[in-house]
């Protein structure tokens, strides 16, 4: 299968393991502090943010909704919307790999783009997630009227849309029945069991059993075989009990091709398609309102997203505390929506409106505002946020750590470089004053560093001696192999053997990783 290619594409492909694992530092919460832990606001470069979260979210995040600066040629004052396109593909291409590495075997990714770099973008999507894990091209009508500047004025944007296997779009949840389609259930022979729609009985033949060609006799008489190139959708003994059921319509005279009538008193939902319209999504004029009416008339975003497109997303792919990560944050919409719709989530932002906009919208949803869905989702306040900013690196230049780098920050880390796997659920957290950090597929890993066993002098317990790998069996007993890292290892070669003891020097066997 062919592969984008473009200028600098050899270092985009690298770059996702060269950017330097920074540290999260902490800021501030606001709302209730409980809630709060479950939702993240990051201010920073979104490849370093991205990088920093790997440790804790790996494979965790159920859906990622990206809105990236679409190559326009125009220039926003928050955002450079005017790189080159190969800068472009350059710019998200590590992101995209590190957003794989964040989604969860049953997540998807939805990405807007307009027609400038939406088709190329989906050929890089094929190789960073795979052609086949390709879901749809939804396309939704942006604007309400055409665009009088152009004789061919756009109409619409792309949302691509990726998942981590093909059959991920069969996970997705239905929607409610909106308006518009109940009006097309009616009940003209008077069913007891409601209003109902005819839907269509046949199938395509490529995948057909003989029991699927057989002619049906209307109430009239007329006979109906398969049309040309079809057959029924299901067997003649099967519909022969939907017959008796009273579920094959022939239309008003008794002798139309049958159809199966589908009630919506047993319908939990309609399915989506991939043509969404501004009337069921809302359009850029609404997006606009919506900004407007939290920040002003200044405000500096030309292209927000409207909150019910983003609610229509976050119905289709998630469930409540499922968690929403959105790595180009802007206004904060994503964040907004999926407060109200009670779903956890991240989002990263790199300007300063992460302060100026950002937090004082999410502050604006805790206390109950009313635009945008909330009175659709019924939403009246509460829950919270805490905000980051990204710190210092984990080596500075030379390799060595960072002396803000503590034990757990250390541990998080080394756990994700293991086992591929999120620190806070997948390893043990540590007790105080013990260096096992976890245990995954049969290996225990230990970490002797930053004086984790209450001796504070440099090399004080983060030398590997008997005496130390004593507490570390101590900590935890382990006959099988085991990983430890720290600064030295006094054990000779045999002995490390006889215990099924892996020993890996920091900092040099980690930065090597980075």
């Amino acid at each position: 299968m062919p592969f984008l290619d473009w200028v600098n594409k050899n270092q985009a492909v690298q770059a996702s393991n060269q950017v330097p694992y920074h540290l999260l530092q902490h800021q501030n919460t606001y709302g209730d502090a409980a809630a709060a832990r479950e939702n993240l606001l990051i201010q920073g470069d979104n490849l370093q943010a991205l990088k920093a979260l790997l440790p804790f979210y790996t494979g965790k995040v159920k859906c990622i909704f990206i809105d990236p600066p679409y190559n326009t040629q125009s220039a926003f004052e928050h955002y450079d919307d005017k790189l080159e396109h190969s800068q472009w593909l350059s710019m998200m291409y590590p992101r995209l790999v590190l957003l794989r590495e964040l989604l969860a075997e049953d997540g998807s990714i939805w990405v807007t783009l307009d027609d400038r770099e939406a088709h190329y973008f989906k050929v890089m999507m094929d190789e960073v997630f795979g052609r086949n894990n390709f879901v749809a091209n939804v396309v939704w009508q942006k604007r309400t009227s055409p665009d009088n500047r152009l004789r061919l004025g756009a109409a619409h944007d792309h949302i691509i849309v990726f998942g981590k296997y093909p059959q991920i779009h069969q996970t997705f949840n239905q929607l409610a029945i909106n308006d518009n389609r109940k009006k097309d259930f009616k009940n003209p022979d008077n069913d007891p069991r409601g209003v109902w729609a005819s839907t269509d009985f046949t199938g395509q033949t490529g995948h057909a059993t003989p029991s699927q060609f057989y002619t049906i006799i209307s109430p009239n008489g007329t006979k109906h075989p398969p049309p040309d190139g079809r057959c029924w959708a299901i067997s003649e003994d099967n519909f022969k009990k939907l017959l008796d059921d009273n579920r094959v319509w022939f239309g008003a005279n008794g002798n139309a091709r049958p159809r199966l009538k589908r009630f919506i008193s047993e319908m939990e939902g309609q399915n989506s398609w991939s043509w969404w319209s501004n009337e069921d999504v809302g359009h850029n004029q609404e997006s606009k309102k919506e900004v407007n009416e939290l920040f002003g008339a200044d405000n500096p975003f030309d292209t927000p997203k409207p909150e019910r497109l983003l609610q229509r997303i976050i119905q289709l792919s998630t469930n409540e505390n499922d968690l929403i990560l959105d790595s180009f944050l802007g206004s904060g919409t994503t964040a907004a929506v999926a407060h109200k719709m009670n779903r956890r989530y991240i989002g990263i932002e790199m300007g300063e409106h992460a302060v100026t906009h950002c937090i004082p919208r999410l502050q604006k949803v805790i206390e109950g505002e009313q635009g945008g869905i909330s009175k659709a989702v019924n939403w009246t306040g509460g829950g919270g946020f805490s905000f980051f900013t990204l710190g210092a690196p984990v080596f500075d230049a030379e390799g060595h750590i960072t002396p803000e780098v503590r034990f757990n920050d250390l541990a998080a880390y080394i756990w994700w470089l293991e086992t591929k796997s999120p620190y806070k659920n997948g390893g043990a957290k540590p007790a105080k004053n013990t260096p096992f950090i976890g245990e995954c597929d049969g290996v225990a890993y230990y970490l002797l560093y930053n004086g984790i066993l209450g001796d504070r002098r440099p090399n004080g317990g983060n030398v590997l001696t008997s005496n130390v790998l004593a507490h570390c069996l101590e900590a935890h007993p382990h006959a099988g192999k085991k990983v430890i890292f720290g600064e030295a290892s006094r054990l000779g070669v045999a002995r490390l053997l006889d215990n099924h003891i892996e020993f890996k020097q920091i900092p040099y066997e980690l930065h090597d990783r980075v």
